[in-house]
C-alpha cells in the first residue's frame, strides 16, 4: 500500500509558517489560500491552518527526556538527518531538544532533535541508520 500522511493544524500567521517550514526547513508549498497553507514535509501533506495551536507541555518521558506533548515529526535516514542538523543549526533555530543520540547499543538507537515552529508546535526529526531498527523491540 502506498501512502501519504496528512496532517492540519493551527499556527498563528501563514507568513511566518511559509518562511520557516519553506525557507528554514526547506519544504515545497502547495495549494494555499488566505486561511490555510498546504507544505510537503518531507514528502507528506501539511495543512496549516490560522487558529490557536494545541496547548503543549513536556510530559512526554522518553528515555531520560521528557518531551513536548503533542509533537508530531518525520524519521529521516541518517545522511539526510545530519544535513537537516547542519541546516539547521546554520540558521540558528532555537531547539528544545539539542540534536542527540539517545538508546545507544540497543535495536531502538537514533538520532533526534526536537524544536519549535514559529506558532509553538513542537517538531521532532529522528534519523535511523537501520531503517529495520525503527520499531525494533
Amino acid at each position: 500500500m502506498k501512502s501519504l500522511f496528512h496532517f492540519a493544524y493551527h499556527v498563528h500567521d501563514l507568513a511566518a509558517a511559509r518562511g520557516f517550514y519553506c525557507g528554514v526547513l526547506g519544504c515545497i508549498e502547495g495549494r494555499s489560500t488566505e486561511t490555510w497553507l498546504d507544505i510537503s514535509f518531507f514528502g507528506h501533506q501539511l495543512s496549516l491552518h490560522l487558529g490557536e495551536p494545541f496547548a503543549v507541555t513536556n510530559t512526554g518521558k522518553v528515555g531520560e527526556h521528557w518531551v513536548p506533548m503533542p509533537h508530531f515529526g518525520v524519521v529521516l535516514e541518517m545522511p539526510d538527518w545530519l544535513a537537516l542538523k547542519a541546516r539547521l543549526e546554520d540558521r540558528r533555530v532555537d531547539f528544545v531538544m539539542v540534536p542527540t543520540r539517545r538508546f545507544v547499543g540497543t535495536p531502538g538507537e537514533q538520532a533526534t532533535m526536537f524544536f519549535l515552529d514559529p506558532s509553538g508546535n513542537p517538531i521532532e526529526i529522528k534519523g535511523f541508520t537501520d531503517w529495520a531498527s525503527v520499531y525494533a523491540v
